[in-house]
């Protein structure tokens, strides 16, 4: 034989596949909401009502003057006013001190304006605004 039929033969060895194993079924996990015992579901946690109308959602926060910058949907805010602002970890109510569009300060605005508004604490994106 010469060199190359060598390699030639070393080449065409077959390489046997490692058998795969196939994973554990895992149990399933019981619902949370399903009581111990008697089998009944259990009666989920009501949702508080808030109180007001829903005007907007917080659309950025800037946390070094503590200003939001609220989209109004609905109604209209006017300086003055009290708001209660709602989240997921958010939950606090306000008197407006002081509204702004483009940085300047304005009394009133309506729907479809993005206003700046200064706040107590912080708020997040997403974070719901109420009209009280």
């Amino acid at each position: 034989m010469s060199p190359s039929s060598k390699s030639k033969a070393k080449k065409k060895s077959k390489v046997k596949a490692k058998p795969v194993k196939k994973a554990a079924k895992k149990p399933a996990k019981k619902s949370p909401t399903r009581s111990k015992g008697k089998g009944k579901i259990a009666a989920k946690p009501a949702k508080e009502k808030i109180q007001g109308k829903l005007i907007g959602l917080v659309t950025h926060y800037f946390p070094q003057v503590n200003a939001a910058v609220v989209k109004i949907d609905r109604s209209n805010l006017v300086v003055g006013d009290r708001v209660h602002i709602k989240g997921h970890t958010t939950d606090f109510k306000q008197t407006l001190n002081s509204l702004q569009i483009d940085r300047k300060p304005i009394e009133k605005a309506g729907k479809g304006d993005e206003i700046g508004v200064e706040v107590k604490a912080r708020v997040r994106i997403g974070d719901e605004v109420y009209k009280l």
